[in-house]
C-alpha cells in the first residue's frame, strides 16, 4: 500500500504539520488517529474529524482578526483540544506557545508577554484564574478560551470564551473557510511553534521551530526504529516539552499512528496498563519508578515469587548482554519464553509494556543500570539524544545496534562533532531559525557555519557512538584535579528504589558529598514492615534506621 505521503496529494501538501494532517485525512477518513479517555471511557477522533476541528479552531481564529505571524498560547494538559489550538495557529501561519501547567501566574505571563500572544487557550478553572489575575499585565491578550468551563459560569469576564462555543463557532464557518488556501501559503521553512526552554539560568528563551526542522528527519527516524501506522503511543508529558511533541504531533503526523490521551498526568500509570502502547517515551524518572515499583513490591511478595523473579533476573540480564555484543546463543529464546512464563510477562502486563516492541529513554541521562534491568525484563529499550534546539533527536541507539551507556549514533542527514575542548556540536535541517526576540543569545548557540553548540561534553568512538560526559557548565572538578560528572553519580544513586532525588557536591571539595532525598512512600513501606513507626516525612528522614538504610543503598 503507498504511503499517504507518497501519493501526490501528499507530496504537494505533505511539507507542513497541518498539510500533513490534511494528507492522512485524505488517506484515511475514516481510521481511528487520536483516542481520549473522558470519565473512564474512551472516545475515538478520526482523522477527518481531526482536521475539521483543526480547521474549525483556524476559522474562528481568522474570524478574530488572527493571520500569518500571530500566536497563541496554550495552558493545558494533554489532550486533543491541545493539538486543535495548536495546528490550528498553524494552519493560519502563526506560531503556538506551550506553557506548563504548573507555572505560576508571574510564568504564565512571561510566556504570554514574550510570544505577544494574542489568545490563550486554558484548561480550566485554575489555569483561568492565573490569567484573569495578572490580566492587566498582558494587555495584548485578546481572549480567553477555556477547555472545561465549570467554576468559571459566573466570571464577569468579557475576553472569557467557552471551547465548546469557540470550536462551534469555527465549525459553523467552515462552508466559507478555504483550507487549501490556507495550506498553499504556509512557508516550511518559517517558525511553525515556539517551544521555550527550561530557563535554568536565566528567563526562559523562546526557541523557533519550523514546519522543515520538526519534519526534516522524522520520516527517516521512523523507518530505522520501524514505526507503521499500526503503531500507537500514550501521549502524557508536557506538549510544552520537544520530545512530547515529537511523539504526539510530529511522528503521528509522519507514519499516522495512534495517540491516546490518558485521564489526567496523576493516571499514567494506569493509562499506560490500560493502553499497552507499542512505542513508548520515558524520561528517566518514569524508569526509576517502575524499578521502584517493582522492587519494593518484590520484597512485600511471596517467598516463591521472590525467588523466581531473583532467578529469572541475571538469566534475562546475560541475554540481554549477549544480543547488545550479537552472541546470541540457540537457547536463549528458550530461555526468554520460560522467564516471561515465570515472571516477567506478567511484569510487563502490569506496567503496561506488555505489546511494547521499541522504548526510549530521553531529555536527561538514565544509569545504564536502570535500561539493563529493563532489558532483563524483555522490554526493548534505548538511550537516545536531542535538546529543544534540535527540534527533538540528533542521536539515538538502534535496537540492532545498541551501547549502553552512549546515546547512540547520529540521525541520518544530521552531522555532529566534538569541538577542542569537548563540546558537542551538531549541525542539520533539524536545528532551529533561532530565538525569539533574542539575537545574541542565537548567535551565541548558532555559529556563522551552522553548528549548534550544545553545551554538553563528551566524545564520539569509532563507531560514531557519542559518549555524554555531563553539561560543559556542571563539571566538577575536585581539589585533587579531577573532572567528574554530577549527573552520572547521582543517576547512579538514583538507582536504588529507596532514593527519589540526589545532588552531587564536590567542586573544589577533596570528596564527593551529595544530598539525597528518600522515596516517601517505599521507605514508608520499607519501615512500616519492620515496625518503625514515624509520623512525618522529615521525622522518618531522620530516623537511625533509615539512615542506615540509604547509607548501605549507597555503598552498594
Amino acid at each position: 500500500m503507498t504511503h499517504p505521503l507518497d501519493t501526490e496529494y501528499g507530496k504537494q501538501w505533505g511539507k507542513t504539520l497541518p498539510g500533513r494532517l490534511a494528507v492522512f485525512a485524505h488517506a484515511w477518513p475514516t481510521r481511528t488517529a487520536l483516542r481520549e479517555k473522558d470519565l473512564g471511557l474512551w472516545k475515538t477522533v478520526t482523522w477527518r474529524q481531526y482536521w475539521r476541528y483543526v480547521q474549525a479552531a483556524a476559522a474562528q481564529y481568522r474570524a478574530w482578526g488572527m493571520g500569518k505571524g500571530d500566536r497563541v498560547s496554550i495552558l493545558c494538559g494533554n489532550r486533543s483540544e491541545w493539538l486543535y489550538a495548536d495546528l490550528g495557529m498553524e494552519l493560519l501561519g502563526g506560531m503556538s506557545a506551550g506553557v506548563y501547567e504548573t507555572n505560576p501566574a508571574d510564568d504564565v505571563v512571561y510566556v504570554v508577554n514574550h510570544s505577544n500572544s494574542r489568545v490563550i487557550v486554558c484548561e480550566d478553572q485554575e489555569q483561568v484564574d492565573k490569567v484573569i489575575e495578572k490580566l492587566d499585565e498582558m494587555p495584548q491578550l485578546e481572549h480567553i478560551v477555556v477547555i472545561e468551563p465549570r467554576g468559571t459560569l459566573d466570571y464577569d469576564e468579557p475576553r472569557l470564551v467557552h471551547w465548546d462555543d469557540f470550536i462551534s463557532a469555527g465549525l459553523s464557518m467552515l462552508d466559507d473557510f478555504d483550507a487549501e488556501a490556507a495550506l498553499k501559503a504556509l512557508n516550511p521553512y518559517q517558525p511553525a511553534m515556539i517551544i521555550y526552554t527550561s530557563g535554568t539560568t536565566g528567563r526562559p528563551k523562546g526557541a523557533l521551530l519550523t514546519h522543515h526542522s520538526a519534519l526534516s528527519t522524522i520520516r527517516i527516524l521512523a523507518r530505522e526504529i520501524g514505526v507503521t501506522s499500526r503503531d500507537s503511543v500514550l501521549s502524557y508529558l508536557p506538549l510544552c516539552h520537544v520530545a512530547e511533541k515529537a511523539f504526539t504531533v510530529f511522528q503521528p503526523l509522519t507514519e499516522g499512528l495512534v495517540v491516546h490521551f490518558g485521564e489526567s498526568i496523576d493516571t499514567v500509570r494506569e493509562d499506560l496498563a490500560a493502553v499497552s502502547p507499542t512505542l513508548f517515551f520515558g524520561v528517566p524518572r518514569i524508569w526509576e519508578k517502575m524499578h521502584s515499583s517493582v522492587e519494593v513490591g518484590m520484597k512485600d511478595a511471596s517467598f516463591v515469587k521472590r525467588r523466581l523473579y531473583q532467578w529469572c533476573l541475571p538469566i534475562g540480564r546475560a541475554i540481554a548482554e549477549r544480543a547488545l555484543g550479537r552472541r546470541r546463543r540457540k537457547t536463549d529464546p528458550l530461555l526468554r519464553w520460560l522467564t516471561d512464563l515465570l515472571v516477567f510477562g506478567a511484569l510487563r502486563e502490569r506496567l503496561g509494556l506488555a505489546r511494547c516492541r521499541f522504548a526510549a529513554s530521553g531529555a536527561a541521562p538514565v544509569a545504564p543500570e536502570l535500561l539493563s534491568w529493563l532489558m532483563a525484563m524483555g522490554v526493548p529499550v534505548i538511550e537516545g539524544y536531542g535538546m529543544t534546539e534540535l527540534s527533538g533527536l540528533s542521536h539515538f541507539n538502534r535496537l540492532d545496534n545498541n551501547r549502553l551507556g552512549s546515546v547512540g549514533q547520529v540521525v541520518t542527514g544530521v552531522q555532529a562533532k566534538i569541538a577542542e575542548d569537548g563540546e558537542l556540536l551538531v549541525r542539520g535541517p533539524t536545528v532551529v531559525k533561532g530565538y525569539l526576540d533574542n539575537p545574541e543569545a542565537t548567535a551565541e548557540a548558532i555559529d556563522v557555519e551552522g553548528w549548534l553548540h550544545t553545551g554538553d561534553v563528551g566524545h564520539i568512538d569509532e563507531e560514531g557512538f557519542l559518549w555524554l560526559t555531563g553539561r560543559k557548565k556542571e563539571i566538577m572538578i575536585t581539589a585533587g584535579g579531577k573532572n567528574l560528572s554530577p549527573a552520572k553519580i547521582e543517576n547512579a544513586l538514583k538507582t536504588s528504589p529507596f532514593i527519589k532525588e540526589a545532588v552531587a557536591i564536590g567542586d573544589a571539595r577533596p570528596f564527593v558529598a551529595a544530598l539525597i532525598q528518600i522515596e516517601f512512600d517505599m521507605v514508608g513501606n520499607w519501615a512500616t514492615r519492620r515496625g518503625i513507626p514515624y509520623t512525618s516525612f522529615p521525622d522518618l528522614s531522620a530516623r537511625p534506621e533509615v539512615r542506615k538504610l540509604i547509607d548501605e543503598e549507597i555503598r552498594r
